[in-house]
């Protein structure tokens, strides 16, 4: 075989333990969050979306204005940071299958109705938030 043919097999094997892909760091959006049991399943409330929102990254969730959304989780509010809440939304395709869970701003929804308080406090590096 010829010398070239050796040097890009060399590249490939090279290639293949080496990572390609590489992750981006995110700022953790809060130290605590509350919510109405240990594992943050239960809903809290269901909640109407008054304003558009687009999701900045894969942590959050995209909302359209009067999309219901069932909430899970609120997390607690850090100097300097905003509010958001957790939960899921049915899409127009879907509306009896849960959909994505994410983060959203609160200053965004209205509560409709509240299941239940939450009123268990979770650190959230324990889900490695």
């Amino acid at each position: 075989m010829a010398p070239t043919v050796y040097v890009v097999i060399l590249f490939l094997c090279l290639g293949l333990m080496y990572p390609v892909v590489t992750g981006t760091f995110m700022d953790k959006l809060a130290s605590k969050k509350l919510c109405a049991d240990d594992d943050c399943v239960y809903t809290i409330s269901l909640a109407r979306a008054e304003d558009d929102y687009n999701a900045p990254d894969c942590r959050f969730i995209n909302i359209k204005k009067g999309q219901l959304i069932y909430v899970y989780s609120k997390l607690v509010k850090e100097k300097g940071a905003g509010e958001f809440w957790a939960g899921s939304v049915y899409g127009e395709q879907y509306e009896d299958q849960m959909g994505t869970v994410g983060y959203f701003p609160s200053s965004l929804v209205s509560e409709q109705h509240v299941y239940q308080k939450a009123n268990k406090t979770i650190l959230t590096t324990v889900r490695g938030l």
